[in-house]
C-alpha cells in the first residue's frame, strides 16, 4: 500500500463507509509495521460531511448527479495529490421515498427511470472522464494495475434475468456494465495498466437493500464489513489483463 491513494465515491453509504474503514485499518497495520508510506483515502459525501474522522482520511463533497460537482471534487483532490491509484464507486439507487422498483411495466415513471440512469450508469462514466489524469500518474504495472471499480448488481446481467421486473434498476445497471466494458477497451489502448472492473457485492445489509431482505437467507445477507473485505481482496488480486471483468464478491465471473 506504500504511497497509494484511494478514492471512495459514496463514502457515507453502507458499503462505501465499510470500505473506507477497511482501508484505514490496513493503513494502521502498515504504520504499526513502521512503513514509511504516505497513504491517503479520499471519500466523498453528498449533503453533509460525516463526523467520522481519521488520520489519512480526507472528505470531499460530491454530487454524482451533477457533472460540475464531480469535476470540482476531483479538482480539489488534484490540489492535494498528483495521483489516485484506486477508485471505487459505491453509489447506487434502487428506490426513493416515492418510488420502489417496478414490478410491472405500468409502474414505470419517466423521472425515476432517468434518475436511475443518471446515478447508476452515467455517474461512473463522468467520474472516469475527470479522474483519468490522476489515474494516468499512478504507479502501476500489469500485475499491480491502477483500479477503477464500480459496484453493480447481478440483476444487471441480461443472461441471468429470469424473473423480470425492476425495469429502472436492471436497465441502469446493464447500461453501467456496458459503459464500463467500453471504458476498459478504450483505456487498454490509451491508458495502460489500469483495470476497469464491475463488481457485485452480494446482498448486503444496507439501506438500499433493507426493504427487500425478507426472502434472503441469513447466511446470504452480508454485513457491510464482510462485503467490503471480500471486495478489497478481489481487487488486490486483479491484473490489467482482467480489465473489463464483471465479477462477484468472491471473484467469480458473472455473465453479461
Amino acid at each position: 500500500m506504500n504511497n497509494k491513494n484511494y478514492l471512495i465515491i459514496g463514502g457515507t453509504g453502507g458499503i462505501g463507509q465499510a470500505i473506507v474503514k477497511k482501508l484505514l485499518q490496513r493503513i494502521a497495520n502498515e504504520q504499526n509495521e513502521q512503513s514509511d508510506g504516505n497513504i491517503r483515502v479520499y471519500a466523498t459525501y453528498h449533503k453533509s460531511q460525516p463526523d467520522f474522522a481519521a488520520d489519512n482520511l480526507y472528505w470531499i463533497s460530491m454530487d454524482v448527479s451533477d457533472e460540475d460537482s464531480i469535476e470540482q471534487a476531483i479538482a480539489d483532490i488534484k490540489q492535494q495529490t498528483p495521483h489516485i491509484d484506486w477508485v471505487i464507486n459505491c453509489v447506487g439507487l434502487l428506490h426513493t421515498a416515492h418510488n420502489q422498483p417496478e414490478k410491472a411495466l405500468r409502474q414505470l415513471e419517466t423521472d425515476f427511470f432517468l434518475q436511475s440512469m443518471q446515478i447508476n450508469a452515467l455517474a461512473s462514466l463522468l467520474i472516469a472522464k475527470h479522474i483519468r489524469p490522476l489515474l494516468a500518474k499512478a504507479e502501476r504495472d500489469a500485475d499491480q494495475p491502477a483500479i477503477f471499480a464500480t459496484i453493480s448488481a447481478r440483476v444487471g446481467s441480461i443472461t441471468d434475468n429470469h424473473l423480470g421486473g425492476w425495469y429502472s434498476y436492471r436497465m441502469s445497471k446493464a447500461a453501467l456494465n456496458m459503459g464500463m466494458k467500453n471504458l476498459s477497451i478504450e483505456w487498454s489502448r490509451s491508458l495502460k495498466d489500469v483495470c476497469v472492473v464491475v463488481m457485485q457485492p452480494g446482498t448486503v445489509d444496507t439501506q438500499l437493500s433493507s426493504p427487500f431482505q425478507g426472502n434472503v437467507a441469513d447466511e446470504k445477507l452480508f454485513s457491510p464489513a464482510y462485503s467490503a473485505e471480500r471486495l478489497l481482496e478481489v481487487l488486490d488480486s486483479m491484473s490489467a489483463a482482467q480489465s473489463g471483468s464483471f465479477v462477484d464478491w468472491a471473484g467469480e465471473s458473472i455473465a453479461w
